[in-house]
């Protein structure tokens, strides 16, 4: 019998694996660190249990930011969906209600992110291609039909034009009489990881962060149960970051939100019980638990000790995590629904608040309705069928968690000091830091790949001659000409001169410091257009490039 780890490496270990060998040369985490092939009760600190893992409801929120977590309410299945005009999307929107889905995720076409009406000529061959597109609050309206707005969490991934599609969803719910105190949902509003990671930034960093502030205080003030900002590390991870800079880069990112809002006038206890936080769930699937884990520490250590949060609301990470779209594959692509569903499961063992699957499709195209549902199928055969959701943090324990959870704290730790000697987030985005971080961290998961070290089954390794896919989801071509000629019909019916004054006031508070919100508000109830609103402030912004 062995007395310890080491004595067991030397004695039984060391020659099995000089006669047998491994199957790797090396064994790694995301980020390049050795896992180790044993991990015991040597590598946890006794002394540290209740000040790194608690219980489940209490700080550090290591175990889960409820006490009940999944016995009390399963995680809400958020399925991200948008494609084509508000009526395709709708019907999409029921159809999943209809299946099981418990909560509504909206995905924006590309003019519609980046300030556009159908009508612009940069909008040609891109309306409702890889999302809704919405330009009026008649759009919205038709995009939520038969919905209630009052009994429906709906979240809108949307950043630079995240204040005016906020405006468009509360116009529709005065238009309804339905109280603005009862809407619930999250609007990405995260424009930071769009300059480090995806691009779809309109205004330069000042005028961007001084939108994103001013939801916070507009949501503060009007919306009790709406979360203001979804912080989101998911981008970066998919444009190539690994695990630890994920966790890093999301909380640098968090911090500037959180000193932007105090430079607004709001406290910590404020707006932070609202704020959300958006993970990828990866491959790597003890890592990626363990992460999640990680990172709900490090923020409960952030919120208090750093910006001065008193209430411990304001320092429990409450997350959203998609499923991998970088790890789906055009290759086989049956076997993305075996991907999907571990990273499903990692998010749901790692604590999650709401949960996306990705469709087995989505490598190739929009999901059709069936692989949508089959997605959704995935987390409900996860939430009812493997027991997992039984037991409040099942994984707490795990010699290997603890550790990993303990590796990323620290790497992850040690990078954001990193990005605070640089300045802060805006200031090692603006000089490339996180950029190329990223970049290096994508290279070199893309070498190991084609080098053959990490198998991509079907891509690289066990591959085979396959038909052509077919049945695949196509938006209709036309749909382009069809919301110009709503746009048109809407700007038609509506009063020019009410719809300008409002505009013009929206010209007047950009030029100065007045909140923004409320008068954004004003503008598309008067029936100005995302692109005029955004036009509006461009003439005094100017654009990003």
């Amino acid at each position: 019998m062995s007395s310890s780890k080491s004595d067991w490496h030397q004695r039984i270990f060391e020659p099995s694996r000089a006669r047998a060998g491994e199957r790797r040369a090396a064994f790694t985490t995301s980020w390049g660190e050795n896992i180790e092939a044993l991990y015991t009760h040597e590598d946890a600190d006794p002394a540290r249990y209740l000040e790194a893992l608690g219980f489940p409801g209490m700080l550090p929120f290591t175990r889960g930011v409820y006490p009940t977590m999944y016995r009390g309410r399963l995680w809400t299945m958020r399925q991200y969906s948008g494609y084509a005009t508000a009526d395709e999307t709708n019907a999409r929107f029921r159809y999943l209600l209809e299946h099981g889905q418990t909560g509504l995720s909206t995905a924006f076409d590309l003019p519609t992110q980046l300030g556009y009406d159908p009508d612009h000529a940069l909008s040609e061959g891109e309306v409702g291609k890889v999302g809704v597109s919405i330009a009026t609050v008649q759009d919205m309206d038709d995009l939520m039909h038969g919905i209630p707005l009052d009994k429906v969490s709906v979240s809108m991934t949307i950043n630079a034009t995240a204040s005016i599609l906020l405006a468009f969803y509360v116009a529709v719910a005065k238009r309804r009489g339905v109280s603005l105190r009862r809407l619930a949902g999250t609007v990405q509003n995260d424009i930071l990881k769009e300059y480090a990671a995806r691009g779809n930034y309109i205004y330069p960093p000042a005028g961007s962060m001084r939108l994103t502030a001013d939801i916070f205080r507009y949501c503060r003030d009007t919306l009790p149960y709406w979360n203001p900002i979804s912080i989101s590390g998911y981008h970066m991870r998919e444009a190539g970051c690994h695990a630890v800079q994920e966790v890093a880069f999301t909380m640098a990112n968090a911090v500037a939100y959180c000193e932007a809002a105090f430079a607004a006038g709001l406290t910590m206890d404020e707006f932070a019980p609202r704020l959300s936080f958006f993970f990828a769930s990866h491959m790597r699937f003890l890592e990626e638990i363990a992460k999640f884990r990680a990172a709900r520490r490090i923020w409960a250590r952030i919120a208090i000790e750093r910006l001065g949060a008193r209430d411990p609301d304001s320092a429990r990470l409450r997350f959203h995590a998609q499923t991998a779209g970088s790890t789906l594959t055009a290759q086989q692509p049956v076997n993305n629904v075996a991907r999907v569903a571990i990273e499903a499961l990692a998010a749901v063992l790692g604590g999650a608040q709401s949960v996306h699957c990705n469709a087995m499709d989505e490598a190739w195209a929009l999901p059709t309705d069936a692989s949508a549902q089959l997605a959704l199928r995935t987390q409900q055969v996860i939430a009812y069928e493997s027991g997992v959701a039984d037991s409040v943090d099942p994984v707490a324990g795990s010699f290997a968690v603890e550790a990993l959870t303990d590796r990323i704290e620290k790497r992850a730790s040690e990078l954001l000091a990193e990005v605070d000697r640089l300045g802060g987030a805006l200031a090692a985005i603006g000089t490339g830091f996180v950029q190329r971080q990223i970049e290096e961290s994508a290279y070199r998961e893309q070498q190991a790949i084609e080098r053959g070290e990490q198998v991509v089954v079907g891509v690289n390794e066990y591959r085979d001659d396959e038909p052509p896919v077919t049945g695949l989801l196509r938006v209709d071509p036309t749909v382009r000409d069809r919301q110009i000629a709503r746009l048109r019909a809407w700007q038609a019916q509506r009063s020019a001169a009410e719809t300008e004054k409002a505009l013009s006031e929206v010209r007047r508070a950009a030029e100065g410091d007045k909140h923004l919100m409320p008068l954004i508000v004003d503008a598309v109830e008067a029936g100005a257009t995302l692109g005029e609103i955004c036009d509006a402030l461009r003439a005094v912004w100017g654009e990003q490039k």
